[in-house]
C-alpha cells in the first residue's frame, strides 16, 4: 500500500480501526462527523493540516454524492492510496450502516413515545451547536493565511464567507454556483494582486 509522501506511516489495520472507530461514533449527523474526522486526522494523527482539510473538505463540495464520503476517500488514499481510499470507506460505513439499520428498526416501536420526541428535541440544538463550532475550526485557518497574506486578502476571504453564506440564506442557489462564484471571484482576485504586485 503506498503513502502519500510526506504523510505518516500507517499499516492497512490501523488506517482501517481508525476510520472504523469514527464510524462507530458518528452520531448526529453530518456536521458531528465532520468534526470528528477533522479532530482526528487535523489534531490527534496530524495526518493533514488545517488548511488542507479545509479544501480537501472545498473539493468535496464540488463534487455531487455525499461529501463526507468523498473526503473519506480523499483522506484514505493520501494515506495509502488505493487500498487506503478502501479501507477507510470500509471502516467509516461499516458501522454506522449497522447502527442505523439496527435504530431504524429500534425507532419504528418507539417513536410516539413523549419520552423519545423529548429525546429527539434536545439532540437537534446540539448538533446545530457542533455545526458552528466545526464552522469556526474550518474558517480559522483560512482566515490566519488571508491574514498573513495582508489586510486586503483578510478583507476578500471575509467578504467571501459572509456573501455565500448571504446568498444561499437569502436566494438558495444550488451549492455548486455559490462555490464556483466564490471560485471565481477568488481567481479573479489573485490575478489582480499577482498583476500590482508586478
Amino acid at each position: 500500500m503506498g503513502i502519500e509522501p510526506g504523510a505518516q506511516r500507517v499499516s492497512p489495520w490501523g488506517l482501517f480501526s481508525i476510520w472504523l472507530g469514527l464510524g462507530a461514533q458518528s452520531w448526529g449527523g453530518g456536521a458531528a462527523t465532520l468534526l470528528l474526522i477533522r479532530r482526528e486526522v487535523v489534531e490527534r494523527r496530524a495526518w493533514i493540516s488545517g488548511e488542507e482539510f479545509t479544501r480537501y473538505w472545498a473539493i468535496c463540495q464540488m463534487t455531487p454524492g455525499i461529501n463526507l464520503l468523498g473526503l473519506t476517500v480523499l483522506i484514505g488514499w493520501r494515506m495509502g492510496r488505493a487500498w487506503g481510499a478502501v479501507l477507510a470507506l470500509l471502516g467509516l460505513l461499516l458501522p454506522s450502516v449497522t447502527i442505523t439499520a439496527a435504530l431504524t428498526a429500534v425507532y419504528a416501536s418507539v417513536s410516539g413515545l413523549t419520552l423519545v420526541e423529548a429525546a429527539l428535541r434536545g439532540v437537534i440544538p446540539a448538533t446545530v451547536g457542533l455545526g458552528l463550532l466545526l464552522s469556526w475550526q474550518m474558517g480559522a485557518p483560512i482566515m490566519r493565511q488571508a491574514h498573513a497574506r495582508g489586510r486586503a486578502d483578510l478583507m476578500v476571504a471575509g467578504a467571501t464567507m459572509l456573501g455565500a453564506g448571504a446568498a444561499v440564506l437569502l436566494w438558495q442557489p444550488p451549492v455548486v454556483l455559490v462555490l464556483l462564484t466564490a471560485g471565481c471571484a477568488g481567481a479573479l482576485w489573485g490575478w489582480l494582486r499577482a498583476r500590482r504586485e508586478r
